[in-house]
């Protein structure tokens, strides 16, 4: 199979299997607001859920990972003894991590108050830390399973990796309803729920590694020197992870002064990392090993191809995603989460935020494309860098405007911080050569990209104008919302053919198996 078509195969299987798990995360988050609305249970357990999440990305996918696929997918391509590689990896990052939570169980209460300090002396504080305890187990297992799909991935196998969060988001849906039904208590089954979900996912990636031929069963941890120099190289990439958290820890703690503040950023962020994770993960995903091998082989046209195609599917798709969050923020808020406890007042504030990380959406894209340039290198120091500088920004912004942003000066601060990571990234990775820029294709298409997803937005503004009233009448709002979302679509995929932006032929390219 030639490049190109491995490529977009790859981003085909990643970007659908995503697709399902974020259609199911948002029918899981339309069951915990209509249940919880935005009141101190949801925001307790959206915390604690926040906590074994925000130390996954900073142990697994956002360090260990970045450092582990590209020495993984160079020992593969170079027959030098892969298994027993990811085998010593599997087993120091296990108990690394079991040490790790026996810690956060102690210091449990000093992790809720970093996370959310508004939480003090509240009834939040009780329950999230009640929660935080049984939910954080969940890195073991799901970082064990991030290594697993790095696996994965590096040698071409992208299913069970993708299909993974899939079990997530059915076992919360499945105990939200259980409890729902039962009279159970809502708030500890959520809590539980999170380390089942873990070993679920966890067993799934370790059948497909085993049946791939890497079946790793941990031993007795030994520090080798592939391990030693495998930890050199993610030390600044965990710095790096570590600063992204700061910022993250920013933003809680900035909307935890406010009440319901926490859960509308979550639902917000929700709608904004549907088309983040479709998109840019898969492509993340796809594209970190496939440049490693890429290096591996001296082949730079195949490294600027594969960059150039990844960065040309990324703005076609995420840019009109991130104007249409900008445009009409509310109708999508209002219908799909505002019911039961979630009032129209939780859809005003929940749409301004989305709005707000609408304009931060193509930089995160951006960032996802650029990274991969450096990890592939096994660059992770400059990454780092770049991390301080956004995490400068983000800090500044939202305790700077908090005064008068309220919760919003953590969106904004985000969206900010976000596009100055991707401008650095951008800037310095000119550095490597021919094989980190865009080609002649890429430069053509991205700017009619842009004008399409423009008039598309004017578009749907004037759409939205003429259905306000139906949005109004009850349940009409769902076919309302469908008539907006497929025409504005329609209208995007006609006017940028006809702009030159994209071609049919190639975004069947893209999903043909």
């Amino acid at each position: 199979m030639s490049q190109p078509n491995r490529l977009l195969r790859g981003f085909a299987t990643v970007g659908l299997w995503t697709l399902l798990s974020r259609i199911l995360g948002f029918v899981r988050d339309v069951l915990i607001a209509g249940f919880l609305g935005a009141g101190p249970v949801a925001e307790a357990f959206l915390i604690a859920f926040s906590l074994p999440n925000m130390f996954r990305r900073f142990f697994a996918e956002g360090a260990f990972n970045m450092a582990f696929v590209p020495m993984f997918s160079k020992k593969v391509e170079s027959g030098d003894e892969p298994l027993t590689f990811a085998r010593d990896a599997f087993t120091g990052l296990g108990t690394l991590l079991i040490i790790f939570t026996v810690i956060a169980q102690i210091f449990m209460p000093g992790l809720v108050l970093l996370m959310a300090s508004g939480f003090i002396a509240d009834e939040r504080f009780e329950l999230a830390t009640l929660f935080g305890r049984i939910a954080f187990p969940y890195i073991l297992f799901i970082s064990l399973a991030a290594l697993l799909s790095g696996v994965l991935n590096a040698t071409g196998r992208f299913v069970a990796a993708a299909a993974a969060p899939v079990l997530l988001n059915v076992l919360f849906i499945v105990a939200l309803s259980v409890a729902w039904l039962s009279g159970a208590d809502i708030g500890l089954t959520l809590a539980w729920t999170v380390p089942v979900a873990g070993i679920a996912q966890l067993a799934l990636v370790w059948w497909a590694a085993a049946r791939a031929g890497y079946r790793l069963v941990p031993r007795r941890p030994r520090l080798t020197p592939e391990l030693k120099r495998l930890a050199i190289i993610a030390a600044p990439a965990a710095l790096a992870g570590g600063v992204v958290q700061v910022n993250l820890l920013v933003g809680r703690n900035v909307a935890s002064w406010t009440e319901g503040a926490i859960a509308w950023v979550n639902y917000a962020d929700r709608l904004y990392q549907l088309p983040l994770g479709v998109v840019a993960i898969a492509i993340g995903v796809v594209l970190l090993p496939e440049l490693s091998r890429r290096l591996q082989a001296d082949d730079v046209a195949g490294g600027q191809d594969a960059l150039s195609r990844a960065g040309e599917v990324a703005l076609a798709l995420t840019v009109p995603c991130a104007v249409a969050l900008m445009v009409i923020p509310s109708p999508m808020i209002s219908v799909l989460f505002e019911r039961g406890r979630f009032t129209a007042e939780d859809t005003a504030a929940t749409a301004l935020a989305v709005a707000i990380y609408g304009m931060g959406l193509p930089a995160f894209v951006l960032q996802k494309i650029f990274q991969p340039l450096y990890f592939a290198r096994e660059d992770t120091k400059r990454p780092f860098y770049f991390a301080i500088a956004a995490m400068v920004i983000n800090a500044v912004v939202a305790v700077g405007l908090w005064a008068w942003l309220d919760y919003l000066a953590a969106a904004l601060a985000t969206s900010l911080a976000g596009w100055a990571m991707a401008w650095l990234l951008w800037r310095y990775s000119r550095d490597f050569g021919q094989a980190a820029t865009f080609d002649a294709r890429f430069r053509t298409r991205a700017p009619r990209i842009i004008a399409a997803a423009v008039l598309m937005g004017a578009f749907l503004y004037g759409a939205h104008m003429l259905l306000t009233p139906v949005f109004e009448m009850g349940a009409w709002r769902y076919l309302a919302l469908t008539i907006l979302l497929v025409s504005g679509g329609a209208f995007y995929g006609v006017i940028g053919k006809a702009l030159g932006a994209f071609r049919p032929a190639d975004l069947k390219r893209s999903l043909k198996r």
